[in-house]
C-alpha cells in the first residue's frame, strides 16, 4: 500500500482494513471487473535497464517503485571508509573548536531534546553520472533534534564561520607524499548549518538508524546532496577558516569548462546543494492504454513535462509530494501508445522557473566530472 505524507503506520493499517472491508461488500460483478482491471495492469520493461551490479548498494528499482516513502531496507547506501560498528553506550558526540566550552552529548541526552521530523529525498551526488547508475536516490522520514539549537546552546565564538562534521569511519590518504589517517568529514558555513531543518538524526521511518545508515547518529540536511549528510557522526568542530578535506576540496568536486570572451576557463566547485532532477520511472499497461510514471525532486516542483519521441512537451499530473521542496514529487501522464520502440524524456520545472537542463545543454556537456548530473533523462521502451 502506498503511504501518503503524514500518514502513520496505524493510519495505513486502518485504511488497508477499510479497503478490505469495502471489497467484501462489493457486488461480485463489480469486484470481478475491478480485479480484472488490476490483473491487466502490467509494467512494460525498459529497454535500457540499470546496471545490476549496483544492487549491492541498494540502488532504487524504478520499475518496482510503489511507495512515496522508501522502506528502510530499500534505502540507497554508500560508504567511503567502511562501516563502523558502534555501541551506543560507548558513543559520545563532541562539539568543540570555537565554542564557549567543549561539550559532549550521549545518545540518550540527544534523544531527550525536542524531536523533529522531516521527510526528505536524499540523492547521491554521483547519481546519473554514468550509464546504468540512475537509482541512487530515496525518500524517507528522518527523526532527530535540530542542529541549530545544539549549536546555540554550546555558544559559537564571534570568529566562528565554518561547521565541520566528522564521522567515525576513517581511512588512509596520501597527500603530497604524506600518508595520514583521516576521518570522513564534510563542512558547511555557519549560516547554512543554522538552518532549522537540519537534524542530528537518530531514527529513520520510525526506527533506530540501521548501522549501514549511520547508527547511532547522522546529519540530515534537506536540500543537500547525500555526501553532506555525514553518517556515524562523532564530532562537530567550529572553525574560523574554510575546511578543505578530501571530500570538500579533492573529491566530490565538479570540474566545468566555462567560456568567457571566447576563451576557456576551468571552474572547480565543491558538491553542495542538490539540483533539480526527474526520472521516467516506469510505463504501465492497463488494457489498451498506457501510463508513464515518474518522480521529480531537488526543488519546489511546479510542473513536470514529458516528451515522447520527437513530439511536443506535454504536462504531467503531479501527485504525492507536490508543494514540498524537501521531498520527491510523483507524477504520471496517460499515453495512447502505438506499437514499436519509443523514447520517453522528462523535465522538471521549479516554482522559481528553473528548468531541468537538456542532455546537450552546456551546463551538462561542459561538465567533465560525473557529479551533479541532472540532465534530462531519456529512456526507451518497446510497445507491442
Amino acid at each position: 500500500m502506498t503511504k501518503t505524507p503524514g500518514m502513520t503506520r496505524r493510519d495505513a493499517v486502518v485504511r488497508g482494513g477499510a479497503a478490505a472491508a469495502g471489497l467484501a461488500l462489493m457486488p461480485m460483478d463489480t469486484l470481478s471487473r475491478w480485479m480484472s482491471r488490476i490483473a491487466q495492469e502490467a509494467v512494460v520493461p525498459w529497454l535500457d535497464r540499470p546496471d545490476e551490479s549496483m544492487a549491492r548498494v541498494n540502488v532504487l528499482d524504478w520499475e518496482a517503485l510503489s511507495s512515496w516513502v522508501t522502506p528502510t531496507e530499500k534505502l540507497f547506501r554508500v560508504g567511503h571508509y567502511g562501516t563502523p560498528e558502534i555501541a551506543a553506550e560507548d558513543w559520545r558526540l563532541e562539539i568543540g573548536g570555537l565554542v564557549e566550552g567543549l561539550r559532549s552529548f550521549t545518545l540518550d541526552e540527544l534523544r531527550a531534546r525536542p524531536r523533529q521530523d522531516v521527510v526528505m529525498t536524499l540523492e547521491c551526488a554521483g547519481n546519473r553520472g554514468f550509464s546504468g547508475f540512475i537509482g541512487a536516490v530515496h525518500n524517507a522520514r528522518w527523526t532527530g533534534t535540530p542542529l541549530a539549537s545544539v549549536l546555540e546552546e554550546v555558544g559559537i565564538a564571534p570568529d566562528g564561520i565554518e561547521v565541520v562534521f566528522f564521522g567515525a569511519d576513517q581511512g588512509e590518504e596520501e597527500i603530497r607524499g604524506n600518508t595520514v589517517t583521516q576521518n570522513f568529514a564534510r563542512s558547511m558555513s555557519l549560516d547554512d548549518a543554522m538552518d532549522p531543518e537540519i537534524l542530528l538524526c537518530y531514527e529513520v521511518n520510525g526506527e533506530p538508524l540501521p548501522t549501514e545508515h549511520g547508527f547511532p547518529l547522522r546529519v540530515i540536511a534537506p536540500g543537500w546532496y547525500g555526501v553532506a549528510n555525514v553518517k556515524w557522526l562523532t564530532r562537530i568542530e567550529i572553525r574560523d577558516t574554510r575546511y578543505m578535506g578530501r571530500f570538500m576540496a579533492r573529491d566530490y568536486v565538479t570540474l566545468r569548462e566555462e567560456v568567457r570572451d571566447g576563451e576557456t576557463v576551468w571552474a572547480e566547485t565543491s558538491v553542495g546543494r542538490a539540483k533539480i532532477n526527474s526520472v521516467p520511472a516506469k510505463v504501465t499497461r492497463d488494457g489498451d492504454g498506457h501510463r508513464i510514471h515518474g518522480a521529480a525532486w531537488g526543488a519546489d516542483i511546479a510542473r513536470v513535462e514529458v516528451r515522447i519521441d520527437d513530439g511536443a512537451w506535454r504536462e504531467a499530473t503531479l501527485g504525492e509530494g507536490r508543494g514540498d521542496p524537501d521531498t520527491w514529487t510523483f507524477w504520471h501522464i496517460d499515453w495512447a501508445a502505438s506499437d514499436g520502440e519509443h523514447a520517453i524524456t522528462s523535465r522538471a520545472i521549479s516554482s522559481a522557473g528553473d528548468v531541468q537542463p537538456a542532455a546537450d545543454d552546456p551546463l551538462i556537456t561542459r561538465k567533465k566530472t560525473y557529479w551533479e548530473s541532472n540532465g534530462q533523462l531519456t529512456r526507451r521502451v518497446s510497445i507491442d
